[in-house]
């Protein structure tokens, strides 16, 4: 994927979350709820698009 293609989805989905967050009344705990799910979602996105995501399956802790 062209990095301006990656810089246009992440541009996109901080505008669609700004404006979740501005113009949809909901609690705060509920927001930072949604604000915390689409974080994750975005950052297990990236790693599935820079191929590190199938490496993390890789990682044991423990014995």
């Amino acid at each position: 994927m062209p990095l301006i293609q990656l810089l246009e989805v992440l541009v996109m989905v901080g505008i669609l979350l700004w404006l979740v967050n501005r113009l949809i009344p909901m609690q705060a705990s509920i927001k930072s709820i949604l604000n915390g799910v689409v974080v994750v979602a975005v950052v297990l996105w990236l790693l599935n698009v820079f191929g590190l995501f199938h490496s993390l399956s890789r990682i044991h802790l423990g014995s």
